[in-house]
This record gives structure tokens, C-alpha cells and sequence, in this order.
């Protein structure tokens, strides 16, 4: 493990040391008042962190405080590494991003899309256009998640045992036919909606690259970046002790310890999920916001090429339309508002619409324990916030990290 430090002031890359300081008191407040367990968080400008910030506890029922090596579950955070690697796999010509995935994964050969009816007895009709590879990159595929409990497509995942996800002893193949089985929601292309997408796609890289997921992230993204911490399975003593525990909030104040889904990353995975398995660190996820921030390389090592990297975090919903106006009205790890999608990635195209200080072409994403990165590359910014609240929607802590980050960058 290697800790984070401190590499610039705060004066020599344009940014104020009083207004940075108001970002660790805001949230020091949530952990004072029983809103989170404990936080930590790292902002750089220029490739060089400035501000380095954790408070509270990773283990609120054992009094174990936040270190340097908290492990996390970055849960979402995991999609934009499955991303990355679908894109690593195009740029090599493994793949193409108009692939249907029925080339990868042929039980989506034939799917069907509901029409109308009830999860028990659904009306469908014939896809007419097959789910291909950009599809599942932008969750435009027709996919979607049983725990959204919004569709009765949402109540047939469930129904099949796919809510937080999958069956027991189900791998990632079988997941697949499993999800193929269900029909789409929509159209592939038509819509956007949050969804096992990635997952698939996670399917779709082991099938084009000949490797099991992790085998592939190790080798080709994660151990080259020197993210020695990021896994899908946290299993040693000494690893143990570091992982945080995950709450929720509880009932008329406080927080409740979430043992049994908290537990999943303890135990050794069948299903390697590309769309929520990791456990991660500050030091390693903000190595991967650097790379994503110098264009795709870092300290020597380039994962991506510049242009794909622009390319993917450009917006590619149909008319440059934000997720407000062409996705479903459901959770995501996401405002909707000003808010496009490109290849695994939020990017921001209309701060104004959406109400957040930023910069049109930002891209972000977040996990469901209240995790969060985004890369400003108008401003050379990068930040990472780790904690372990459950559902991330409980609180405003994104566009409030946002905001504090950008009120104290004071060059013109």
C-alpha cells in the first residue's frame, strides 16, 4: 500500500488554501452529526494533489478511524474500468463498438421487447435492432436493474433473482443468458436506463480478450497502474482489518450496519461483476482518475490513446441530448439534468441546466455506497470521495464536492 501526499500548494496551480479549507469542515459535519461513518477524499489540479481530507470511522461498532489504506467498495465505480477495457480491446480490433453481442454472447441473439402487460404475463414484440456493443457502453441497450422497481421488466429480473445481484453460484456466462432471457425494456438505442449493461459488457471483454475479467484488469489495467488494491475479492487478514464496514441510514437518525450485503466482498465471487464487484483505495482510484486525466497514460504507462479517451468522454445520447430529457425517470449515479452519457461515462454538457458548478465536458461516475470521481478537464481537476453510505442518493454529497472544489480555483 502506498499513501497518498500532498504535491502542490494550494497558490501554485490557482487555487485559494482558505477556500480549499472549507471542504473537509462541510463534510466532517455529516460524520459529526451520525450522517456517514467516516470519509476520505483527494483533489489534484494539474497532476498534483492539493487538498488530502478523512475523518470519522471506517468501523463505527469496533472505534476503527479512517487511514490511508481504508479499502472501499467502490460498487459503480467498477464500470468505467470495465469501460476502459472494452475500449482497450477496440483500439487492439478485438472488437468493434458496433458488434452486436449476440457475436460474444449468442443467447442475445433473439431478444424480445416488452410491449405491454404485467411481469407475469408480458406482451413483447421482436427487437429490431440488436444490442450492440456501444449499446451496453451507453445503457441504451434495452437492459435494466430489479432493483429500480419502477417496470414490470424491473419485477422479472427480481423474479429470476437479480436484484443486488445474481443467484447463487450463477458465473458471469450464466448471468448473461439469464439476463437474455428477460425481454428489453425498450428498443435498443431508443432510451437510456441504468442497468446490468456493463455487466455484459464485463461478459463481452472476457469472450474478445480469451481472459476471466479479473485476470484481464490485473494484467492490463490495474497492476500496470499500480492499483495493487483494487479486487474483487477482500480476503486476507491483514486486508480484512483495512475494509470498511457499509451502513444505511437508520430510521429517525443514526446509521445501521449493513452485515450481509457488506459481507459479499469478503467471500470468494462466481460472478465477476464489471458493473459493481470491486473493492478499491484513495491511492488506487485516484492513480485511475489520473490516467483518465493525462489522456489515457500515466507516470509512463498508457491504457488508452488520447483520442479514444476524448471520444469516449464525449456525449453519444442521439442529438447531444442530456439523460433528463432521453433517459427513464430513475436512480442513477448521476444528476440528469445538463447531464449526457458517452462510453461509460456522465458527461457534463449544460452546467446551467443542470444547477452544478463545473465544466461542460466534465465526466463522473459514482457506486452505490456514496463513492464518487470526476475528471474536469476545462479545469485539470480531479477529485475522488470515498465512504460506505448506502443508497448514494441519501445526501448531496456530489454536487456539493463539486462546488466546494470549484469555488476555490481562483486563477483566470
Amino acid at each position: 500500500m502506498t499513501s497518498l501526499k500532498i504535491e502542490a500548494e494550494a497558490a501554485e496551480v490557482g487555487m485559494d488554501a482558505a477556500r480549499l479549507g472549507r471542504i473537509d469542515p462541510h463534510f466532517q459535519r455529516y460524520v459529526d452529526d451520525g450522517k456517514l461513518a467516516g470519509y476520505s477524499l483527494a483533489i489534484a489540479r494539474r497532476g498534483k494533489i492539493v487538498h488530502l481530507g478523512q475523518y470519522g470511522l471506517r468501523d463505527v461498532e469496533a472505534d476503527l478511524p479512517v487511514t490511508d489504506d481504508t479499502i472501499w467498495r467502490i460498487y459503480s465505480m467498477t464500470k468505467p474500468i470495465t469501460s476502459v477495457a472494452a475500449l482497450m480491446l477496440w483500439e487492439e480490433g478485438a472488437l468493434e463498438l458496433t458488434d452486436p453481442i449476440s457475436r460474444y454472447i449468442p443467447a442475445f441473439a433473439d431478444m424480445r421487447v416488452y410491449r405491454s402487460g404485467s411481469a407475469l404475463n408480458p406482451g413483447t414484440e421482436a427487437a429490431t435492432e440488436p444490442i450492440r456493443v456501444w449499446h451496453l457502453l451507453t445503457h441504451t441497450s434495452g437492459l435494466t436493474y430489479g432493483f429500480h422497481h419502477a417496470h414490470p421488466v424491473d419485477e422479472m429480473y427480481r423474479g429470476k433473482g437479480y436484484e443486488f445481484g445474481v443467484p447463487r453460484g450463477q458465473d458471469l456466462a450464466t448471468a448473461c443468458e439469464g439476463y437474455a432471457s428477460i425481454p428489453l425494456l425498450f428498443q435498443p438505442g431508443t432510451e437510456w436506463n441504468y442497468s446490468v449493461a456493463t455487466d455484459v459488457l464485463g461478459r463481452v471483454v472476457e469472450v474478445a480478450s480469451g481472459q476471466t475479467l479479473d485476470a484481464f484488469f490485473a494484467d492490463r489495467i490495474l497492476d500496470p497502474l499500480g492499483m495493487t488494491d483494487t479486487t474483487f475479492h477482500v480476503s486476507t487478514p491483514e486486508d480484512l482489518s483495512r475494509l470498511a464496514s457499509l451502513y444505511a441510514p437508520k430510521p429517525g437518525g443514526g446509521l445501521v450496519r449493513s452485515g450481509a450485503m457488506g459481507d459479499a466482498i469478503t467471500r470468494e465471487p462466481t460472478f465477476l461483476s464489471g458493473g459493481g464487484g470491486l473493492a478499491s483505495t484513495l491511492h488506487d482510484y485516484h492513480r485511475f482518475t489520473q490516467m483518465l486525466a493525462g489522456g489515457g497514460e500515466l507516470d509512463g504507462v498508457r491504457i488508452l490513446g488520447p483520442r479514444t479517451l476524448d471520444y469516449a468522454t464525449s456525449n453519444h445520447l442521439p442529438g447531444n441530448a442530456d439523460l433528463d430529457s432521453f433517459g427513464r425517470p430513475i436512480f442513477a449515479e448521476s444528476a440528469f439534468q445538463g447531464v449526457g452519457f458517452g462510453l461509460g461515462f456522465s458527461v457534463m454538457i449544460d452546467p446551467a441546466a443542470g444547477k452544478q458548478l463545473g465544466s461542460v465536458g466534465e465526466f463522473a461516475w459514482g457506486g452505490l455506497a456514496s463513492t464518487a470521481f470526476y475528471v474536469d478537464p476545462v479545469e485539470d481537476i480531479t477529485g475522488v470521495f470515498m465512504t460506505q453510505l448506502m443508497p448514494s442518493s441519501t445526501y448531496p454529497i456530489r454536487p456539493q464536492l463539486r462546488t466546494l472544489v470549484t469555488q476555490a480555483v481562483v486563477d483566470r
